[in-house]
């Protein structure tokens, strides 16, 4: 089977959407299936463009691990503002349908979100080449828009969801990574026969557990403290400000650190304000490279996973909580839902109210504190990890792919 996918997030990009499509991918060239990835020059977040490549083409054609990854040249903008963004997607969305015109012999197009001009291109190209389509629901787009920003109101995100709902309609199959994004779909009408669901997961071989790293430790001045540790995104959505704020009480136990390792549109923001407060406990780093990712997890003590209050964002399941917890790596997650539900069943850490600091408080005073919830939480991290195995996950997408053909 041909498949191609089109995404706008791949690597060298780390973030969440590039590296489950990656994996999957991978898993499927594994099991003899050819796969086409139709994608933009690497640049998310911050929207520049990364070493070794540039958008003055057209396009550019590259293997990576057996797949053949096409790059099509795009509107980069940061990961901030919201016209610029959507100057971003409408390129991307163009320029992929475009590309894929060419591609030949082509049996199933898949295309994923967050945003959704990725599935517009999927749409129209099922329309030229006469073939099924799929779209992987990775966040309901744009309502998240209006959680994170003031456009509650706004017509342009009305009108964009009436094309939403159009795209779901025409999908051949719909692929939902939680439980929550199926039941959002079936009551605005769509049809539940043709969504499945799939979630996010770890890749064992990669986020395995490993000991202390003392010597990063060590290289970061955090030998005698109590490491929180947040690697991803530094966006609107993360609320990571409330945790700057914490860092500056003079309260603050000094053997707490906060670790930040990543890049967004919050960042320079956070960064100023730990230098207004000549901050000590917080030290921000750059992004690394997902294959650096395990080392730099392995010098802390606990993964901080938070969220911005929100009724929408009880709906997701941030995949930091996999990649953590299949490195026995507790886990303080401000997120409420279906990601509290999956923490707090299997014990892989602990929940804590979204921007409720003093909550957060309380929840890490008792695991830095107590051996016994400490140990608890690590062996309940590695039953996660398990159970949602990267492989297994992309083997049960691929068979409700060949079902549709």
């Amino acid at each position: 089977m041909h498949i191609l996918f089109i995404t706008d997030n791949f690597p060298p990009e780390v973030n969440a959407p590039a590296t489950r499509t990656y994996e999957q991918c991978s898993e499927w060239v594994k099991n003899g299936h050819e796969v086409t990835v139709l994608t933009c020059v690497p640049n998310f977040p911050a929207g520049k463009v990364f070493a070794g490549y540039n958008n003055k083409r057209p396009y550019k054609v590259e293997q990576i691990n057996g797949i053949k990854v096409i790059r099509v040249w795009s509107y980069i903008a940061a990961n901030q503002g919201f016209a610029k963004r959507i100057l971003d997607f409408i390129s991307f969305g163009l320029s992929s349908f475009l590309a894929g015109l060419f591609i030949k012999k082509v049996d199933v197009i898949i295309a994923t979100s967050p945003q959704f001009f990725t599935t517009v291109s999927a749409y129209m190209l099922s329309k030229f080449k006469r073939k099924p389509w799929v779209f992987e629901l990775r966040d309901i787009w744009p309502e998240s828009i209006r959680a994170v920003s003031s456009m509650g109101d706004s017509k342009i995100l009305d009108w964009f969801e009436k094309l939403e709902l159009f795209l779901y309609d025409k999908a051949n199959l719909i692929i939902s990574v939680t439980d929550s994004f199926k039941l959002n779909l079936i009551q605005r009408g769509v049809d539940k026969s043709k969504i499945e669901v799939v979630k996010n997961g770890a890749n064992l071989e990669l986020y395995k557990p490993l000991s202390k790293n003392k010597k990063l430790r060590n290289s970061l001045n955090l030998d005698d403290k109590f490491v929180i540790g947040y690697i991803g995104t530094h966006g609107m959505a993360h609320k990571l400000d409330i945790f700057i704020d914490l860092a500056a009480e003079k309260s603050f136990d000094s053997r707490f650190h906060f670790l930040f390792i990543g890049a967004g549109a919050e960042k320079a923001g956070l960064m100023a304000k730990a230098k207004e407060n000549n901050l000590k406990n917080v030290t921000f780093l750059d992004p690394v490279d997902k294959n650096d990712i395990p080392k730099y997890l392995s010098a802390i003590d606990t993964a901080l996973v938070p969220l911005k209050k929100s009724d929408l964002f009880k709906t997701v399941i941030p995949s930091k909580i996999f990649e953590t917890s299949s490195m026995r790596i507790p886990i303080l997650l401000g997120v409420e839902g279906e990601s509290k539900e999956i923490i707090e069943k299997y014990k892989a850490g602990l929940s804590f109210e979204p921007e409720n600091t003093e909550d957060f408080l309380a929840k890490l005073e008792l695991l830095s504190g107590d051996v016994n919830v400490y140990n608890e939480c690590q062996e309940g991290g590695s039953q996660l990890a398990k159970d949602f195995d990267r492989v297994k996950l992309a083997n049960k997408m691929i068979k409700h792919v060949e079902n549709i053909l």
